[in-house]
């Protein structure tokens, strides 16, 4: 069970200073600095291995930077149970046999401590969370039998019972047809209201400029962070995608961006 860690009110949710991280010889993030307000909508964009995954396993606690600090209302992320990392769906073993309010139920566990039972309390924040993703009606089916926005309702769901502040998504509209992914999309409307803080990776760009309040591009080093105008210039674009980032024929003032992080291969 994790300690009572409290929040100082006049600090950001989320303060990352001069993060290092290196795998051998390999850097994976250089000098990252940046701050999240509460209830903030953050896009992660960069190219495949820019290092946005290792930026989320940072800031949950997951992994522990070379060097710099990440804090969470003024402490470390070790043992903050309001921290929900969801990782990509290609990371989970969908045939464990397990159900949805089960895994849903698993976000409870930092609550219950080790070997207890739980309590109505408990199985009501889990009803309510499965509510507000709207799967109540599958609560009892293996996670297996999902579609793909359904499994990351699922998880969205778990952060909720939970009880988290921060929720960090790596990459949960991959893959997904266009409406699971406005599903999604429109969960994420509903985290805002309970001013959850949401950091979402993502390589949709036109989704990132249309549904997020801030976008961080990120290539290791953090290039460009604030507003889609002042985010998706083709100049600064260039600086973090280089030579896969190309004119579109035909199409004045449009680019396209050859990248190898998924099936379709090119974003714009």
């Amino acid at each position: 069970m994790y300690p009572h860690i409290d929040h100082l009110k006049d600090k950001p949710i989320l303060d990352a200073h001069q993060v290092f991280v290196r795998y051998s010889a390999r850097v994976a993030l250089e000098n990252v600095t940046f701050h999240l307000h509460v209830g903030e909508r953050v896009a992660v964009v960069g190219p495949n291995g820019a290092g946005k995954s290792t930026l989320f396993k940072v800031i949950a606690g997951v992994i522990q930077p070379n060097s710099g600090e990440v804090t969470i209302s003024g402490s470390r992320p070790l043992n903050h149970s309001c921290i929900a990392y969801i990782p990509q769906r290609s990371q989970v073993d969908w045939n464990f046999p397990v159900s949805v309010s089960d895994v849903v139920m698993m976000g409870r566990s930092a609550k219950l401590g080790p070997l207890k039972s739980p309590k109505k309390s408990d199985w009501d924040f889990v009803n309510h969370a499965l509510e507000v993703v709207e799967l109540s009606t599958l609560s009892k089916r293996q996670i297996g039998q999902l579609s793909g926005g359904q499994q990351q309702r699922m998880f969205i769901a778990r952060a909720l019972a939970q009880e988290a502040e921060l929720m960090l998504m790596d990459e949960p509209l991959t893959g997904l047809d266009t409406p699971s992914q406005e599903g999604l999309l429109n969960v994420l409307n509903k985290l805002r209201e309970d001013k959850v803080t949401v950091m979402v990776a993502t390589h949709d760009l036109d989704q990132a400029a249309r549904h997020f309040d801030r976008i961080m591009l990120l290539n290791h080093r953090i290039v460009a962070l604030g507003n889609a105008a002042e985010v998706l210039r083709s100049d600064i674009l260039l600086q973090a995608y280089g030579a896969r980032l190309r004119p579109l024929e035909g199409h004045e003032g449009l680019l396209t961006i050859d990248d190898t992080c998924c099936d379709e291969g090119q974003h714009f």
